[in-house]
């Protein structure tokens, strides 16, 4: 039986038009579901070699690479003077104070011209007795070696020590003026000024504590001590 062209003919049109068909959505979806597996065990596969060869060669990671580095390449110190220290330090009083330093022009505002500084200062203040000038006069001793008086000067305040761990600037206020000021300044935002007037403030509270009181006595009972341990009975320090 002879087949019949035209069926032919229509059963390979017929044929072409299924395969030429576009893929249904569906069709689409499970193509795509059935890749993402892949990809993510090669990219697990990626990671897990990047790892690997992190640990094995020491690679730095992304912060090592950023990361900053504190190099000290300061000369050594160098001696100016000795000085020899001939006094008792009978105490010391620690201080803090919060300087609010403010300078301005008289006719610009402060966002043209003009500095504000909080700073919070910590310094100490020592008080001492100074021995070096005492004459033959000073020290007064009976015919048996039993008495003993001595005559001293009063205690003193030594010049303010700031402390630079413990001091540290709050907030800096500065003029447009000032900004580009600094870009040409040997010592941009200094605080000379105001370290110096936390040390004026310090020292003005050091005088008015009593700080050289506490190192008479203290300075008493060291020399008391002292004397009593060779054989002294009685011991007395005034002070003028």
């Amino acid at each position: 039986m002879r087949a019949d062209p035209d069926n032919r003919q229509d059963g390979e049109d017929g044929q072409d038009d299924t395969d030429s068909r576009p893929l249904s959505p569906r069709r689409r979806h499970g193509h795509r579901t059935r890749r993402w597996p892949a990809v993510a065990a090669v990219l697990l596969t990626l990671s897990l070699a990047l790892l690997l060869l992190g640990r094995l060669f020491q690679l730095p990671s992304l912060g090592d690479l950023f990361a900053t580095e504190t190099h000290d390449r300061s000369g050594p110190a160098v001696l100016k003077s000795i000085q020899d220290m001939n006094r008792h330090e009978g105490a010391v009083g620690t201080y803090q104070v919060v300087v609010d330093l403010e300078k301005d022009a008289r006719f610009l505002p402060d966002a043209i011209r003009g500095t504000r500084t909080l700073y919070v200062a910590t310094g100490s203040v020592s008080a001492y007795v100074d021995l070096a000038g005492l004459g033959r006069d000073a020290v007064t001793i009976d015919e048996k070696r039993t008495t003993a008086t001595l005559r001293l000067p009063h205690a003193r305040l030594a010049e303010p020590s700031l402390n630079p761990e413990r001091s540290y600037a709050v907030s800096k206020q500065r003029g447009l003026l000032d900004r580009l000021g600094d870009l040409f300044s040997d010592n941009p935002a200094g605080e000379h000024a105001v370290h110096t007037l936390a040390a004026q403030h310090i020292g003005e509270a050091a005088r008015e504590s009593d700080i050289t009181t506490r190192a008479e006595r203290n300075t008493t009972s060291m020399l008391q001590g002292l004397l009593l341990a060779l054989g002294f009975e009685q011991v007395t320090v005034t002070y003028t």
